[in-house]
């Protein structure tokens, strides 16, 4: 009786092999969905990437501990069957407390690396624990033999980390653009729910209990679906590997007809690039000689003298967005040579799509990073201008900040070429500012600050422009939306912390931005 019993548990169990594979599977999915499920209210930043991986390790560490005991007391398929429905219940329960915690009110004193973990744990934590706890289970009904007992736990768990190698692969490189990440969610909740069903059908009254569940199930799904008939519906124009997408179309604003010189009675459409939760441009399709943000206005005003002595510039921009001055200077400079390096194929699609890149004849854009790209151009014509336009509030591609860049920008620049970049800190604090600044006067001999508001010193957060060459600077002209800093108050301005060069070993940016962003959150 007790061996035919233990063949037929054998049986029930399928391929414990292939059991810890899929939950594994699910655990990785889950790990790289949770940043992109984030990014529109975190962003993407080391401290999401962190608490992300730690909240994920530190629920399977539980899992794994709860995991044996219970083994050790009730290990059958059963129990399977029920921690596999909850990890799908939980997995599901992401896009409600994602909701949820969403719109919580954090206290004051809390720092910004302990709101995002503690946002990361309340989301997260659980479907975590429950995955964790599936291993040890598998372990307990595979061990037959005690003599073999090392083979018998290594391949289980060999087979559960080529499972999470499979996860990281899939959903990195194909489930997140090819599905988008609600969708993702309800698709390992349902492997999860039918993994659970493998091992709990079996007694007439469990399988009467499980029909239950699933009229309930259904019942709970269908009156969800009539209240919110758009839970799956992707809250991104288009979701990618890198941003959340999303594109606002309104009428440009009195203030900004003001500014550009519009007629008041026909107000042209302004297109807002969002990515993930931050503003990144604003496009007028049918202008592209209009500029709004402030400091494509100071790049305008920057360049001037240049192209007056040169007008075909080569320009290599270092991001695209929503290519609103790569437009500017293909319509106002029609001799310029242009390059933009563009991470996120889905950006310039959507740029040639809705904002008007179609139509553009002389910009080539290349879907790829942007230190990568320039690397391969070292040994070509040296550009007029380079443009650094990736970094977007506390999101910012930290190999694009160190020394090493620079000194590679330097390379690819002509002699008399300008380095121009914006970057978003505090006006008061500026910790980042100040060590990106630092960094160009290792390379450049010539190095100028403009902010983008006269009361950048008091200002939460603030644009910069910084424009480095080895020739001197031609800045006089500039005075709106802001004047270069006199070289005393800049020197002033740096002395105010210690001197920090960003390198390639170590580039703390988001340590350095914290604070700001932390302010501006409670301004």
């Amino acid at each position: 009786m007790h061996a035919t019993q233990r063949r037929s548990l054998r049986q029930r169990l399928w391929n414990p092999h292939a059991v810890v594979f899929v939950s594994s599977f699910c655990i990785m999915v889950i790990e790289l969905v949770a940043s992109r499920l984030t990014a529109p209210v975190l962003g993407v930043s080391l401290y999401t990437w962190t608490s992300v991986i730690g909240v994920i390790m530190a629920g399977i560490a539980l899992g794994n501990y709860t995991g044996g005991r219970l083994a050790d007391r009730w290990a059958s398929p059963w129990l399977l069957g029920v921690l596999f429905a909850l990890a799908a219940l939980f997995s599901l329960s992401i896009l409600l407390l994602r909701d949820l915690v969403r719109d919580m009110v954090w206290p004051q004193w809390m720092p910004l690396m302990g709101r995002v973990l503690a946002h990361i744990s309340l989301v997260f934590f659980l479907p975590g624990a429950v995955l964790g706890c599936i291993s040890p289970v598998i372990v307990r009904l595979s061990m037959t033999d005690v003599a073999r007992s090392g083979t018998t736990v290594g391949r289980i768990y060999a087979w559960s980390t080529v499972g999470s190698i499979a996860g990281t692969f899939a959903t990195g490189f194909f489930l997140i653009s090819w599905f988008g990440t609600k969708t993702i969610i309800v698709g390992a909740a349902g492997v999860l729910t039918l993994m659970g069903l493998w091992f709990v059908t079996d007694a007439p009254w469990r399988q009467a209990l499980l029909r239950a569940a699933i009229v309930i199930v259904v019942i709970g799904a269908s009156l969800l679906g009539l209240r919110q008939a758009d839970l799956l519906a992707s809250e991104c124009l288009r979701e990618t590997n890198y941003f959340c997408i999303n594109v606002n179309t309104d009428y440009l604003d009195e203030d900004r007809i003001a500014l550009l010189g519009f007629d008041d009675e026909d107000p042209p459409v302004v297109h807002t690039l969002v990515l993930d939760r931050l503003v990144h441009s604003y496009t007028l399709p049918e202008h592209p000689g209009a500029l709004i943000y402030g400091y494509e206005r100071t790049y305008a005003q920057v360049i001037e003298p240049l192209a007056e002595r040169n007008p075909g510039l080569r320009s290599f921009f270092i991001g695209g967005g929503g290519y609103t001055f790569p437009r500017y200077m293909e319509e106002t400079y029609p001799e310029s040579e242009i390059v933009v390096a563009e991470i996120d194929p889905g950006v310039t699609e959507i740029a040639r799509v809705t904002l008007g890149l179609q139509g553009s004849e002389r910009i080539e854009a290349y879907d790829e990073d942007a230190r990568t790209l320039m690397a391969s151009l070292e040994d070509g014509e040296p550009y007029d201008l380079i443009f650094g336009d990736a970094f977007n509030d506390f999101s910012v591609p930290y190999h694009l900040t160190t020394l090493e860049f620079t000194q590679l920008v330097d390379r690819l620049l002509a002699p008399d070429g300008l380095y121009v970049a914006n970057i978003v800190d505090g006006g008061g604090r500026g910790s980042f500012m100040r060590a990106f600044v630092r960094t160009q006067k290792a390379v450049f001999e010539h190095v100028a600050v403009i902010p983008t508001i006269s009361s950048w010193r008091s200002a939460p957060r603030t644009t910069w422009v910084v424009v480095a060459s080895q020739e001197p600077l031609e800045l006089d002209h500039i005075t709106s939306p802001g004047a270069p800093l006199p070289q005393d108050e800049l020197d002033e301005y740096l002395a105010m912390e210690p001197p920090l060069i960003l390198t390639d070993d170590y580039v703390p940016v988001d340590n350095l931005l914290a604070p700001v962003f932390v302010d501006s959150e409670q301004g």
